[in-house]
């Protein structure tokens, strides 16, 4: 097939950086191709030179056929971009942002209201039709930037982590309805930070450093990870990891949620490895299996020796930054919050409490009162109702106290894109009243785990989306606050870089600071000691991990491979195979009440339309699955999946 997009010796520099070095790429037509790499690796480089907005230094470009520089406003018109910035506006409201999109693009009024309704209905912003594009949530405007990028039905959409900042529920519906659009011909290009979003692509292109280590499918380029691939699951990972990684350094661990997985080569006996760097009754409580590399393995395996000496490197704190004493008293404590917009509720009596050093993970879909808590507590909008206390000050009447004793990170980069990352950070220390000599320790403590060493001239705004993130998140921490609050700090960020920055969460925690944090990556949540979710303003669960998982369990979940995973969710749903079923990656995840006749009826309503699966068999549910799960039963109404 002939490629509709051709990409040769592609070259660019800025300055003294070299953001691209020699790129070749070809995309052809209905296909869906995914970028994965480290941040600054020169994904959003890229794709802007291949969507026509940024001249390439050298090499040649084609898109459609058309000559990206000399033919740029021919293929603009053929083409839809969403970047990671958005490119809404504010003041109007969902709506209207549609109809602007949608005349922008000449969208006839024949067919508009149809598009508009298909598209409200996937996003799940039908019912915000109304509101201003400025009081959205940040993973709401993220949606509706997508619609009105959609609203033309471009030819190739180029994605620029379109899913950052949304949660599971809608990222695996927004794939369902991308594979429809290819489907009717679009072709795709995505950069993505999600390993298992990597996986639903046709080909992926492994970069780092401006180059393309690897190019290939995800099959393919999971047959080249040069190393068998150990999952070990139980109680204490973090420890069992950190052992490992100390007595057997050769072993590549990384944790992935509720499991740490181990790339040994295959000579390596792996058990005797276990048996000598751990204790006796802790080995007792893990279990090992070998199990098929995953995309993140793949580029762990790949991409992370070329890029260890980037990556940010948890260091030990200044010695002003020792275990402090902890007062008494709760870290949050919240009775009947709550916070109205006009006739909106956005927080709904909610009532927690954390406790101080603990790590809490607030999870919950886009809109249901996350940011606005966290708002609240920080002293940054005042509630409506009820009460709160943060570090034993009361939220509305001592927030300047308050604000001197935390730090926040929002989801949106916060800091001075005109600074340097020398001048924010001055900046900010100087207006946490650092003296002079305390703010330079700092400032070298911040350096090194930001991986900003040698930086610290740039510009923020010339920096990749996820090392602003660790900027703002440096900046954060420069006075020592007692209570951290992290509002999708990981947003964006490449897998060896988030858990590099929960490696530091997990410091901070362990030295005294309370850290309060959101995710839409429910793998993260696991590291939480405690965890809440809201819905619609309300708090309707609240535990440990371990406890909530129990919880929120229903059924049996099976996962099954098939060639055509989309069709074969589809049909579980339809035939309702199972009491619920969904995408993860290229697997299916199925929720049935009884493993070996769930199993017997999956096969079975497969086989009826010519589909069979290559492997059917239990699985532990994930929090994600669980999550998934439970949004889907609260937004149908139903008292559980299937019903």
């Amino acid at each position: 097939m002939s490629s509709v997009i051709a990409a040769q010796g592609v070259v660019k520099r800025f300055a003294d950086t070299t953001a691209l070095a020699g790129v070749d790429l070809h995309v052809t037509r209905g296909e869906v191709f995914g970028l994965v790499g480290p941040n600054a690796a020169g994904k959003t480089t890229l794709i802007q030179i291949l969507a026509a907005l940024l001249d390439s230094s050298a090499g040649a470009v084609s898109v459609l056929g058309y000559d990206v520089v000399r033919q740029a406003p021919a293929i603009r018109q053929r083409i839809g971009y969403v970047s990671q910035e958005f490119t809404l506006y504010g003041t109007l409201s969902v709506d209207e942002n549609l109809d602007f999109f949608a005349d922008l693009y000449g969208v006839p009024l024949a067919t508009r209201d149809a598009r508009k309704h298909e598209l409200l209905a996937w996003s799940r912003l039908e019912a915000f039709r109304a509101r201003r594009a400025g009081r959205l949530s940040g993973g709401m405007q993220k949606k509706l930037h997508l619609c009105c990028t959609l609203i033309h039905e471009p030819e190739i959409l180029f994605l620029d982590e379109p899913t950052t900042g949304v949660d599971p529920v809608s990222r695996r519906e927004l794939w369902e309805i991308l594979r429809d659009l290819v489907a009717r011909g679009l072709t795709l290009l995505v950069a993505t930070p999600y390993m298992d979003e990597a996986e639903q692509c046709d080909r992926v292109a492994l970069m780092s450093r401006g180059r393309i280590l690897r190019c290939g499918a995800p099959d393919a380029l999971r047959d080249d990870v040069a190393a068998a691939v150990w999952e070990l699951r139980g109680p204490a990972l973090r420890r069992a990891h950190d052992l490992l990684r100390t007595a057997a350094p050769s072993l590549r661990c990384h944790r992935m949620g509720d499991r740490l997985h181990i790339l040994a080569r295959e000579e390596v006996d792996l058990e005797a490895e276990l048996r000598n760097a751990l204790p006796g009754g802790e080995r007792g409580e893990l279990t090992l299996r070998r199990v098929e590399p995953t995309m993140e393995d793949v580029f762990i395996s790949i991409v992370a020796d070329r890029t260890a000496a980037r990556m940010p490197r948890p260091v030990p704190r200044p010695a002003s930054g020792e275990r402090r004493a902890r007062p008494e008293g709760p870290a949050v404590r919240l009775d009947g919050l709550t916070r109205r917009f006009g006739d909106f509720v956005a927080v709904d009596h909610v009532s927690l409490t954390v406790e101080r050093g603990e790590v809490f993970g607030f999870l919950g879909p886009n809109g249901s009162g996350k940011t606005t808590t966290m708002r609240m507590l920080c002293g940054l909008l005042a509630p409506s109702g009820g009460s709160g206390e943060v570090l034993g000050e009361d939220i509305v009447r001592r927030t300047r106290r308050i604000k001197s004793r935390i730090g926040y990170v929002s989801q949106r980069f916060s800091l001075y894109n005109d600074l340097t990352v020398a001048e924010n950070l001055r900046f900010f220390g100087t207006g946490y009243g650092l003296a002079r000599g305390q703010l330079a320790e700092r400032t070298t403590w911040v350096l090194e785990m930001a991986g900003l060493r040698g930086e610290e001239r740039r510009l923020a705004r010339s920096l990749s989306g996820g090392v602003k993130q660790r900027l703002a998140l440096g900046c954060a921490i420069l006075h020592e606050p007692e209570i951290l609050f992290l509002d999708e700090p990981t947003a964006g960020v490449d897998p060896m870089a988030r858990r590099e920055l929960w490696d530091l969460i997990g410091n901070l925690s362990a030295s005294g600071t309370t850290v309060f944090v959101s995710t839409h990556y429910l793998d993260e949540a696991e590291y939480c000691q405690r965890l809440g979710l809201i819905y619609r303003g309300r708090l309707v669960a609240e535990g440990g991990p371990a406890a909530l998982k129990e919880g929120m369990r229903v059924g049996v979940m099976l996962e099954l491979t098939c060639p055509d995973p989309l069709r074969a969710v589809r049909l579980l749903r339809s035939r309702s195979a199972g009491r619920w079923a969904s995408l993860f990656g290229r697997r299916v995840h199925v929720v049935v009440d009884d493993a070996i006749a769930g199993a017997l009826a999956v096969r079975e309503a497969l086989a009826a339309e010519g589909l069979s699966a290559a492997r059917v068999e239990p699985v532990p549910f994930s929090l994600e699955d669980l999550f998934v799960i439970f949004i889907d039963m609260e937004e149908r109404g139903r008292e559980e999946p299937g019903a």
